[in-house]
């Protein structure tokens, strides 16, 4: 497809097209949003298939549902509440026989970029092995919360739209999360932070929260069904 023919064209109108019985509208939008949505379910759910699977089935609910889509969010918010709500019916359906990749470090490697897995410094690696196995012991809703505030960097009011909670509630997962992540993650920023800052900084308290991971970059794909084994990037 034609990555111009849309150039001027807004999600809401490529929704609408979708609608409409445009067969490649809907392929734009997973072009233009699907970095954001695997990044959010791969760093929610810690595991690559359970992500692309969850991605894959949030994007078929999506083009399905389109007709129900009232324009009372963003097109994006809408697609990030579909995906998220994917990724915690995964998390409650496979609680109880969940393998945790915290004890899994070639599971933990996978949520690497490909170019810190490959170039990284050894340091770096063992940073985001400790962050993603920290994050993996918080409760999915911490979890989610934590990954679109302090890792994709979501305002928290777009974070609560994109949840379908209040403000109140994302702050106080994120609260009750970082808190837990604390006892985890302070030696990590004092190790990446500290040896940088000048003295006056150094004795400053750290706020403690998630580090943030490197950004998505465009994958270029824009078949829904092509998230399934082929959302390597995050």
């Amino acid at each position: 497809m034609d990555d111009t023919r849309f150039a001027g064209t807004t999600d809401q109108d490529l929704l609408a097209s979708h609608v409409a019985g445009e067969p490649d509208a809907f392929g734009e939008l997973v072009r233009r949003h699907r970095d954001r949505l695997w990044a959010v379910a791969l760093r929610t759910l810690g595991d690559r298939e359970e992500a692309a699977d969850a991605v894959q089935d949030a994007l078929v609910s999506a083009f399905r549902a389109a007709h129900t889509f009232r324009g009372q969010s963003a097109v994006t918010t809408w697609l990030h509440r579909i995906t998220v709500n994917a990724c915690l019916d995964r998390v409650r359906k496979a609680s109880s026989r969940k393998t945790s990749p915290v004890d899994d470090p070639e599971r933990l490697d996978q949520l690497m970029e490909p170019h810190e897995s490959a170039e990284a410094p050894a340091e770096r690696q063992d940073l985001h092995r400790e962050l993603f196995a920290a994050l993996a012991t918080l409760p999915a809703e911490q979890r989610a919360a934590l990954v679109l505030v302090d890792m994709q960097g979501y305002p928290v009011a777009e974070a609560g739209r994109i949840l379908d909670v209040p403000v109140g509630t994302v702050k106080s997962r994120c609260a009750r999360g970082r808190a837990r992540l604390a006892p985890l993650l302070t030696h990590l920023r004092a190790e990446t932070g500290d040896a940088d800052k000048p003295d006056t900084e150094r004795n400053r308290t750290p706020r403690t929260s998630v580090p943030p991971a490197a950004g998505p970059r465009d994958a270029g794909t824009s078949d829904p069904a092509g998230v399934k084994g082929g959302g390597g990037r995050t």
